[in-house]
């Protein structure tokens, strides 16, 4: 039985929006939680600052080590509460590569995950962005690509030909 769905995706690329369709087309109850969920429980001394997160004039995101020792209690924490029985959707953004996903890896062990490509052209996410008006311009574009370098996915979904729910079913026809 799947125990954890990772989508790694660029910002702006529609994984929100697809992890709160896929709690409404799974028939058991799953926890949403995303790397925003990380950055909105930080002090915000910690969301300007080079020791931990930064996001500069170009959207690029910048973290640091006091940020890093935080994410990785975050992500035990998530590994502990599936291996308590919560089924947990993850909502990433593998800034670091290959290394994002190894530690993640690491965390869930034995845990049975979906590992999920959210991909979306950078144009389309650049816009997507815009409309949001909660973003650093330039963030969008600037992981579009890079955040699926090097990834071993179980099933890869792409927002720019389909609607949120149709990726959410897609996915869903793969969860245990």
């Amino acid at each position: 039985m799947t125990q954890v769905i990772v989508l790694n995706g660029g910002s702006s690329s529609g994984k929100s929006g697809i992890a709160r369709c896929l709690q409404a087309v799974l028939p058991d109850p799953w926890l949403a939680l995303g790397t925003d969920t990380l950055v909105e429980a930080l002090p915000a001394s910690m969301r300007a600052s080079d020791a931990a997160i930064e996001f500069a004039p170009d959207g690029e995101v910048i973290v640091g080590p006091d940020f890093r020792t935080l994410e990785a209690a975050w992500i035990e924490g998530v590994a502990a509460m599936a291996r308590a029985g919560a089924r947990v959707i993850v909502d990433e953004v593998f800034l670091g590569g290959v290394d994002s996903q190894k530690r993640w890896q690491k965390a869930l062990g034995e845990l049975r995950v979906l590992w999920v490509g959210v991909r979306c052209d950078s144009a389309v996410a650049a816009g997507r962005e815009v409309a949001r008006g909660d973003r650093v311009i330039g963030m969008a574009a600037s992981q579009a690509d890079v955040v699926h370098r090097g990834m071993v996915y179980d099933l890869e979904v792409d927002t720019a030909h389909a609607e949120s729910m149709e990726c959410a079913r897609i996915i869903a026809a793969d969860v245990s």
